[in-house]
């Protein structure tokens, strides 16, 4: 069966019925769509009729936004569509006006129109097929070769379930206030609302935020996005997109579910945004006043250990770790059948406690502290460089270099410090490549560079990925006092004079991190180790 690339799935059926039969078509849907499916609901349409059904309104209330957000749960579990609901034709009781006077222009062309629609005789009935994709057609820009699906959900027996006229949908969205609201209650419109949110990888629970302020909003909608300050607190904050790429993000789905609005995207800097300094807002999803509308997190039925029960972009980033993020680099110019990974992070992140799980695993380690120590033993390569640099009394008594002078000598001074590391990384640079050299001799496919300033010493011309461990500064912070007993101050210091981690992730191939338990730094690695065997070419593959 072939893979159309993004479809439209026209919903015809009231939404009382369509509750059961959701997860059938989502998965029936799944099969057919590979990148972003549209759903455009329209409950009633007789696409069997002898007239071209046209598009009308369909009334907001509390059922419809329900139905949105048990659309977009069910639309969890098959994480590779880009499912997105289209607004266009639902609307609030107090600005009912024509709805898709022109064709709607699309971030992706639908190759594929799917419904739910079923035919008397279960088969694809021609007449309907044409309605289908002219129905289509007239609302939104479409492919040229747009094929016509229809959809017939596998329910096993054959039968469509069916479910009590008055069956209502679960409730999941309210106002905030002590008044029960009824399903069918209309939902009022505003002018002007906000909403407010990190929006890091875009998922199905950001998705339900923002239909139902789009839903709510009749003329524009602000959006702030969180940055900078307020991103210091996120879990694994160096694994975050770039704000102009969420921002990107956001712009394109917004568009896309209702051009209509006219959207304001802003950087939220503090916990208040917009919302505290605009008047004009009426309406807020969020948490503060004005109207407000509570609306339950969505549960991620796939959630693993540490990870959030609720569809999180937490849980998102945790699930990158250990995962490939960009093509690896061609090394040429290494030893013919080794393969060289580059191991680093900021000092307390737990590198060196992955660099001894690697090895366990069948790596290589090539340790560059060890050959720090090698390079200024007397009669190493830097030993005689070094002490015309800084002088003899830079010595111990017994004529080796003392680490602790040398660095007071160049520590918080940067001409110093250049002047020692020009002598030293190079030297460490050629034990390393000699290191490797040695590896191969062992019979080694795969070796790991422990190295700490491995990106500040431009070490990453020699190894074919990079490696990183990143934590919290917070928690590296009190692990570097714990261990070395230094002041939190000394620590800090320590910290500011290397690369921060999001700096490092920025040239990374692929993250870990050792915030968590034991067990779940090793299961991190193993799974790290096992997609890393399955792009090395066999010749790589590592023997224990």
């Amino acid at each position: 069966m072939a893979v159309f690339r993004s479809g439209l799935l026209v919903l015809t059926t009231p939404l009382a019925s369509l509750a059961a039969r959701l997860p059938p078509i989502l998965t029936s849907a799944s099969r057919l769509v590979n990148h972003t499916l549209y759903v455009h609901l329209q409950p009633g349409m007789n696409l069997g009729g002898p007239a071209q059904p046209q598009a009308s309104p369909v009334q907001a209330t509390f059922e419809v936004l329900d139905f949105i957000t048990h659309l977009y749960t069910g639309a969890d579990l098959h994480r590779h569509l880009d499912v997105r609901i289209l607004l266009t034709n639902i609307q609030t009781k107090s600005t009912f006006v024509p709805v898709l006077s022109s064709v709607q222009n699309l971030a992706h062309p639908p190759e594929v129109v799917l419904t739910d629609f079923q035919t008397l005789d279960g088969s694809q009935y021609n007449p309907v097929k044409q309605q289908l994709e002219r129905y289509a057609t007239s609302c939104y820009s479409c492919s040229p070769q747009l094929s016509s699906v229809l959809l017939y959900p596998d329910y096993g027996t054959g039968e469509l379930p069916l479910e009590p006229p008055n069956a209502l949908l679960p409730s999941t969205i309210r106002p905030a206030s002590p008044v029960a609201r009824s399903p069918r209650q209309p939902v009022r419109g505003y002018h002007r609302g906000a909403v407010g949110g990190t929006f890091d990888r875009l998922h199905n629970a950001h998705k339900v935020l923002l239909s139902v302020a789009c839903v709510l909003a009749q003329e524009q909608l602000v959006v702030g996005v969180a940055d900078k300050d307020l991103l210091k607190s996120k879990l694994l904050p160096e694994l975050l997109q770039p704000y102009a790429e969420r921002v990107e993000r956001l712009t394109e789905f917004l568009v896309d579910i209702k051009p209509s609005l006219t959207f304001e995207l802003v950087p939220l800097l503090d916990p208040y945004g917009p919302a505290g300094s605009d008047p004009t807002l009426e309406f807020l999803v969020g948490k503060e006043e004005l109207a407000l509308y509570q609306i339950q997190l969505l549960k991620d039925q796939s959630h693993n250990e540490n990870e959030e029960d609720k569809v999180s972009s937490s849980s998102f980033r945790q699930r990158i770790l250990g995962n490939l993020l960009q093509p690896p680099n061609e090394r040429p110019e290494l030893p013919s059948g080794l393969y060289v990974l580059g191991l680093t992070g900021i000092s307390g992140s737990g590198k060196s406690s992955v660099a001894q799980r690697l090895k366990n695993l069948g790596a290589y380690i090539i340790d560059s502290d060890h050959l720090g120590h090698r390079a200024y033993a007397p009669g190493g390569p830097a030993y005689q460089p070094v002490v015309e640099a800084f002088g003899t009394d830079i010595l111990h008594k017994d004529g080796t270099i003392n680490r602790k002078v040398l660095g007071s000598r160049v520590f918080g001074n940067k001409k110093q410090l250049k002047i020692l590391t020009d002598i030293m990384w190079p030297v460490i640079a050629r034990l390393a490549r000699e290191e490797m050299d040695v590896a191969v001799a062992k019979g080694k496919t795969l070796c790991v560079i422990d190295a700490a300033l491995l990106l500040e010493a431009g070490w990453q011309n020699m190894v074919h990925e990079v490696w990183t461990v990143v934590i919290p500064e917070t928690e590296a912070v009190r692990r570097i006092v714990e261990r070395d007993g230094l002041s939190e101050a000394a620590a800090q210091s320590r910290l500011q004079s290397q690369m921060s981690g999001q700096q490092l992730v920025e040239q990374s191939h692929v993250v870990l991190s050792t915030l968590w338990e034991p067990h779940v730094t090793q299961r991190q690695v193993e799974k790290a180790w096992n997609l890393l065997q399955k792009r090395l070419p066999k010749a790589h593959q590592t023997r224990n």
